[in-house]
């Protein structure tokens, strides 16, 4: 399977959930908090949601909060991705 990237995820968040005005999603985000970038835990969660169906991962709602930061989801798909190559 192929790797998980950033434009991924920010494909993701502008479809399924949208942006605030005056958020830059083009810009260096990886380690930026999600509240920083307008995304309370409902929309995280739909984030979080949409990754699971269109990457065929499973994270669960207890990983989901420890992902704070467009990097931290990036890293742990791409660990999930990796189990299921194995």
């Amino acid at each position: 399977m192929s790797e998980f990237t950033l434009d991924d995820l920010r494909e993701i968040m502008r479809t399924s959930v949208g942006v605030d005005e005056g958020v830059d999603l083009d810009g260096p985000i990886g380690e930026v908090e999600f509240a920083e970038l307008g995304y309370d835990s409902l929309a995280l969660a739909e984030v979080v949601s949409q990754v699971n169906r269109r990457f065929r991962v499973s994270i669960s709602d207890d990983e989901a909060l420890e992902l704070t930061t467009p990097g931290s989801v990036v890293r742990s798909v791409n660990g999930l991705l990796a189990q299921v190559v194995r």
